[in-house]
């Protein structure tokens, strides 16, 4: 019953595979390997890129924060939601990347940014004048940080009020093919309309490897620097290049993210039919944010269950406390089925 991150769920077989045979011989280093120009057409065509610079990067943190540093200078803002990863999750490292570039926080409404509240933040800055940060990218997170998804019209609704200000716009994709899962749409009904896109892969079933991806390969130098300059160009690129092709490969991708939207979806099933359960808000992908009894929290963790109590043990049994569960590919019907009836006591 390990419901506690994506992050700790196991590498799919088929990438240790991939990894394996990519240790045989020899190949050329720092993205030169025959795999690399594979995995950037096979992302290319994924995504409706045909023209995409696309480098491979370890971490989504190291991805995100090198790409915005690329769009952004330090004298201007992003605009992000209060909830968005590179605001609560990423230690700064954008700001740290982009050499000083402010975080504007946008009002989220189920973390999500709505049209509205981007227009009005974006308004509510200084461009032009001296004194304050100057406008700079538009970042979205989906799968959001309390597990809601951005409709595709709620997305291009965004990306509209962007190109109205001419900002570009960058997707957070850490959990993409979530994203994808949940919405029913292809990979390239997802990348619309985006400059940037994040193309996670370390959350759904690979060791660790994301694609940062750019429309306009105008950018491709400058990020090729930055991700040298920052440390994380790989010499022996070959493994990042051969994680990501199997991922690829048969859409292991996506079928990673649908088995892991379904055990959510089983467990939001149960969940409705327990009394003393709240969901904090919808959970569309494979995480749900949810309050129920502190006694039922100590009983599942007595039994073994790994998931996130967002509060103290210490208080009355009855006394709701906010608790976070996230499904990985890994996660069985079995297990959420056990989780449920260990909940309801």
């Amino acid at each position: 019953m390990f419901f506690a991150s994506d992050n700790a769920g196991p590498a799919h077989p088929k990438v240790i595979e991939a990894v394996m045979r990519a240790n045989d011989g020899y190949a050329m280093p720092y993205g030169a390997e025959d795999a690399m120009a594979r995995v950037r057409g096979k992302l290319r065509d994924l995504l409706g890129m045909p023209n995409a610079a696309i480098y491979l990067v370890a971490t989504g943190t190291a991805t995100n924060a090198l790409m915005l540093a690329t769009m952004c200078k330090p004298f201007q803002t992003i605009f992000c939601s209060e909830v968005a990863h590179i605001e609560e999750d990423e230690c700064g490292a954008p700001e740290f990347f982009t050499s000083g570039a402010k975080l504007t926080l946008v009002d989220a409404p189920q973390a999500k940014m709505t049209a509205e509240h981007l227009r009005e933040a974006i308004d509510s800055t200084a461009d032009g004048v001296v004194h304050g940060v100057q406008r700079g990218p538009v970042s979205i997170t989906t799968v959001t940080e309390r597990g809601t998804v951005y409709t595709l019209d709620e997305q291009k609704a965004l990306v509209n009020v962007a190109r109205e200000y001419g900002l570009p716009v960058h997707l957070d994709g850490a959990r993409f093919a979530n994203a994808v899962a949940s919405l029913g749409c292809t990979a390239a009904d997802m990348a619309q309309g985006f400059d940037a896109i994040s193309f996670g892969a370390t959350k759904n079933g690979c060791m660790g490897v994301e694609a940062a991806v750019f429309a306009d390969p105008a950018h491709a130098w400058e990020f090729e620097l930055r991700r040298k300059r920052g440390g994380h160009l790989f010499s022996k690129h070959r493994f990042l290049s051969a994680q990501m092709e199997a991922y690829l490969d048969g859409d292991l991708w996506l079928e990673m993210a649908q088995s892991a939207n379904a055990a959510c979806a089983r467990l939001v099933a149960g969940l409705r039919n327990i009394k003393t359960v709240t969901l904090a808000n919808d959970s569309e992908a494979n995480m749900i944010y949810l309050t129920f009894p502190r006694a039922a929290h100590r009983r599942l963790k007595d039994a073994g269950a790994q998931f996130y109590s967002m509060g103290t043990m210490d208080g009355p049994d009855d006394e709701p406390v906010l608790a976070r569960i996230v499904c990985d590919w890994s996660a069985t019907a079995e297990n959420a089925d056990r989780f449920l009836r260990i909940l309801e006591g």
